[in-house]
């Protein structure tokens, strides 16, 4: 167990599709919540970390000092990956460079689009130009691990919007890229605007459309499908998400932060007040009503449904399960050199291979 996942859950506002445990104007809060991610840190055994991934919310939005406060009271190796995920908006040259000098190896940039009437849509306060520079200035400021986050099947969105975004990747060439289908959540804006029938989603047929332009264009571009959103130039995949998707264990710290620690999956108590009572008391702040035991058959099943995740890899052959039998012979799943993954039809239709190990 070395990942270390730090939760940030403060946003400047809260975005129309997002339904992330989050806090919106509350920059009161930032100093003192940073004291409790570090007492938090310091309730977990004494563990020399490999990768380091702070997550939000908007953890760009606390300040040089406080991550450099984090990252003081954290071991990690000297290779270790360090991601920081950040909101374009106001992101300057100079706060770039001080992340870089602070040990921060890697950005997860959060572009969802290259598209202005887009990002309108989506409620996000940052330009597309704003996103560009971002990017451009992070290379000048020494990152070289760089991935760009964006969203597809946006309502009204064309086929013909989302290739211009791909042609901006293009010209990019960032060494990783994320890409999501949009999901209407309930109880997001998003969602509340269908039930009100002043928006719509866009159709499966062009959905699945969208999502083969992605594979092929960027595929041909040279980099790697290895996850079911996630593509990548060889030796750059995300070596943190990575061990999600292997089913390793990880600490999560912050306010609504999961873990999966000591053969349970939990989650830290949400409102903020309960967990910073939590801490004064210097017991982890585990919300006991999410404890789940992880027993060796709910494990194996994990390690299939999230093995599966990774399209280019896939998971050992177990010949004597039938769900695995069941997936290959309605050509979701091949079988090639002792193991099984998802095929190009089965991209498509992943929720149906993943229920059946549910």
């Amino acid at each position: 167990m070395d990942a270390l996942y730090i939760h940030i859950p403060f946003c400047n506002k809260k975005c129309n599709y997002c339904d992330f445990w989050t806090f919106i104007n509350m920059d009161h809060e930032f100093d003192f919540y940073t004291k409790n991610i570090i007492e938090e840190i310091k309730l977990y055994p004494k563990i020399e970390y490999t990768s380091i991934y702070f997550g939000g919310g908007t953890p760009s939005l606390l300040s040089l000092k406080s991550i450099e406060s984090i990252m003081n009271s954290i071991q990690y190796k000297e290779d270790s990956e360090i991601t920081l995920e950040l909101n374009p908006k106001n992101m300057t040259l100079q706060n770039l460079q001080e992340l870089r000098k602070l040990g921060i190896n890697r950005l997860s940039i959060g572009t969802q689009s290259f598209n202005d009437k887009i990002l309108k849509t989506l409620g996000r306060d940052h330009s597309a130009e704003d996103a560009i520079e971002t990017y451009r200035n992070a290379i000048k400021s020494g990152f070289d691990n760089i991935s760009l986050d964006l969203i597809f099947a946006t309502p009204n969105q064309t086929i013909e919007e989302l290739r211009n975004d791909l042609e901006k990747i293009k010209e990019l060439r960032p060494n990783h890229i994320s890409i999501y289908s949009l999901i209407w959540e309930e109880g997001t804006y998003f969602w509340k605007q269908r039930k009100e029938g002043k928006l719509s989603e866009i159709s499966e047929d062009l959905e699945a459309e969208m999502f083969e332009e992605i594979i092929t264009t960027l595929t041909n571009e040279g980099y790697i499908h290895y996850e079911i959103s996630s593509f990548c130039k060889p030796g750059f995949e995300s070596i943190h998400n990575s061990k999600y998707w292997d089913n390793k264990e990880f600490i999560g710290v912050g306010s609504g932060a999961s873990s999966y620690f000591e053969g349970k999956r939990y989650s830290n108590k949400k409102k903020i007040y309960k967990y910073y009572e939590d801490i004064k008391m210097g017991i982890r702040p585990i919300d006991i009503e999410t404890i789940e035991e992880i027993d060796e058959t709910e494990k194996v099943k994990l390690s299939k449904m999230l093995g599966l995740r990774r399209v280019d890899k896939g998971i050992i052959y177990d010949k004597n399960d039938e769900a695995i039998n069941k997936l290959i012979s309605k050509q979701l799943l091949v079988l090639e050199n002792d193991r099984v993954r998802l095929t190009y039809k089965g991209v498509f239709l992943a929720n149906d291979v993943f229920v059946e190990f549910i």
